[in-house]
């Protein structure tokens, strides 16, 4: 087989996310990330609409505070990434499927977050909490979990993971962001008083930076490492995991840094940064000698996507209120809900 070249050469993307009578224009200026614009079609789910159109009318700070839905559309019971599925992972009606996805996993040539990059193994992670599966991305069940997806999805049920169904994808995941709505009228949300922020722990932060979240924020973050920690024996062991880079960061000194570093709205550094909302936390995942532990260099997120810590933050973060900006591991938000 030769090697898979893909077409995903834009920052504009125009997805069918299956919303009534509704059609949304987001541009997602996030920690670092593309702006891709997402779409929404018809598709029976009033609900959902009420729920979107209740949460553009709230005031800024009151809708940092809301979740919007990820998707409208059913997806297979998920299972811990992670944890051994209790049946075989071949399935000998995706095995063909099943080989090209191992392919692609390592060779697919593409731009899904506006840089070149080979392969998609940096996201099976999160592909394989999407849609459900237990098994490895090369496995035949990974293949029919997301062909149960893709039919759920409006997408032809190949069970190979192509740029029409990832696109979808990650387009769901900003759509879980409130940053991304807040964003999406093309301003930038103001950032928290002073009043709504606390500090973190020296214990709590990396290498005991001086870190600053909204209350809520913080509290979620607690809740979750301690739960991580009773849960995952490798995270209790070493308290940096899952401490915190970076935190709060005031408009004015993010828009100094981004200049002064001729680095403004770049896939490594947003000048709108959802880090102004103060609910948003890089963490500690694992260490990279002689980089950075939030290094954008695609073999280290790949070390960090493989990581003991990642691994459980995909599986459990969002039940604390927690979302990935999967271009970074590092980046989580904080969305209010738990």
């Amino acid at each position: 087989m030769g090697r898979l070249r893909g077409l995903v050469h834009g920052a504009l993307w125009l997805t069918t996310l299956g919303v009534v009578g509704l059609v949304v224009t987001v541009v997602i200026l996030d920690g670092g990330g593309p702006p891709p614009l997402v779409a929404a079609r018809t598709n029976p789910t009033a609900p959902m609409v009420h729920r979107i159109m209740t949460t553009f009318a709230a005031p800024h700070r009151n809708l940092m505070a809301r979740v919007i839905p990820a998707a409208d559309l059913p997806v297979p019971a998920l299972l811990p990434i992670g944890v051994t599925a209790p049946e075989d992972c071949e399935a000998a009606a995706f095995a063909g499927a099943a080989r090209v996805n191992a392919v692609s996993l390592t060779a697919l040539i593409w731009s899904p977050f506006r840089r070149p990059e080979t392969g998609w193994e940096i996201y099976a992670p999160s592909v394989g909490r999407e849609i459900g599966a237990a098994c490895g991305p090369e496995s035949g069940r990974f293949a029919e979990a997301l062909a149960r997806w893709q039919t759920a999805h409006r997408l032809t049920a190949t069970g190979v993971l192509d740029e029409a169904a990832f696109m979808i994808m990650r387009n769901r995941w900003a759509l879980a962001r409130p940053f991304v709505w807040l964003t999406g009228g093309g301003g930038c949300p103001p950032g928290p008083t002073e009043a709504d922020l606390a500090s973190a722990l020296p214990t709590e932060s990396y290498a005991g930076k001086a870190i600053r979240l909204t209350r809520g924020s913080l509290a979620g973050y607690r809740r979750m490492v301690a739960a991580a920690r009773a849960e995952k024996p490798e995270i209790a062991a070493d308290r940096r995991l899952l401490a915190i880079l970076s935190g709060y960061r005031s408009p004015e000194a993010d828009a100094a840094r981004c200049v002064r570093d001729n680095n403004c709205d770049t896939v490594a550094r947003a000048a709108c940064s959802a880090h102004r909302t103060g609910q948003a936390v890089d963490l500690a995942l694992d260490a990279i000698p002689g980089h950075r532990p939030d290094s954008t260099v695609d073999v280290d997120r790949l070390r960090l996507v493989r990581s003991p810590a990642y691994l459980w933050m995909i599986a459990r973060a969002g039940d604390f209120g927690f979302v990935n900006y999967p271009f970074e591991p590092w980046h989580w938000e904080w969305t209010g809900r738990e």
